[in-house]
Parts: C-alpha cells; structure tokens; sequence
C-alpha cells in the first residue's frame, strides 16, 4: 500500500488507455473520478476525437505532454504492445497501471526492466479513495 501511496500521491497526469464515452463501462467512471479529483487525463482510444472536451489520443506516442502514469483498460492479452510503446516515450512515464482483472507478468517484466513501477488488477479510484478515506 504504501508503493501506491507514493505513487498516486506524487502523480498529476493519467493517459487512461482504452477509455470508453460510455457512461456505463469502469474506464469512463474512472476518468470522471480521476478529473473531479484534479487530475490530468490523456484519454487514448482510437475510436474517439474527444472526451467530454478532452481530446482523445490514438495512442500513447501521440501525446507530447509527460505522462506520470498509463492506466490500462484492456484485455490483458492486449497489455504488452501498450506497454512496450510507452517504455519508448521520451520521458518514460513513472507508473503502469493495469486495472482490476488486467494482469500480464510478460508486460509488467518489460515495464520493470524499463525502470517503471508496475501496478496491476487494481482499481486507481479504489486505492485513491481509500488514500482520502485514511
């Protein structure tokens, strides 16, 4: 706990990988938590042009802006290239974060390598509000 502690708590900006404009599905009640809360989101989803005025990122490498964590709403057979994508960024995002039931040992190896922390099958509005709540 005290890892995701230090992690949330010096993070300002969360690219949100698979972002959903359905109101319904997790990334989208995620992001609307994380922007209430003052954080910074780069939703990335190739399908949108926006998200609620943000604008919407084809993907990682599209966004010039530094990225403090890549939080991850995909399958998770589908990690690995998001995650080898954003080990190439210039700078190199501190965190990757793969949401509750999102688990790939190979793509957290890869991120570990790359000198980046690794969170996986956790919500971040979870463990976010668990951190308010303490």
């Amino acid at each position: 706990m005290d890892d995701i502690k230090k992690i949330i708590e010096t993070s300002k900006t969360i690219a949100i990988v698979g972002l959903s404009d359905k109101p319904d599905r997790p990334s989208h009640v995620v992001a609307s938590y994380l922007v209430a809360n003052g954080f910074k989101i780069y939703p990335v989803n190739p399908n949108l042009t926006d998200w609620h005025g943000l604008k919407a990122y084809k993907s990682l490498s599209e966004i010039k802006e530094k990225i403090d964590i890549v939080d991850i709403f995909r399958k998770s057979e589908d990690v690995l290239p998001i995650v080898e994508e954003a080990t190439k960024r210039v700078p190199k995002p501190k965190t990757i974060w793969m949401q509750l039931g999102v688990v790939n040992e190979t793509a957290a190896e890869v991120a570990k390598k790359a000198g980046l922390n690794v969170v996986m099958d956790k919500c971040i509005k979870i463990e976010h509000t668990r951190l308010k709540e303490s």
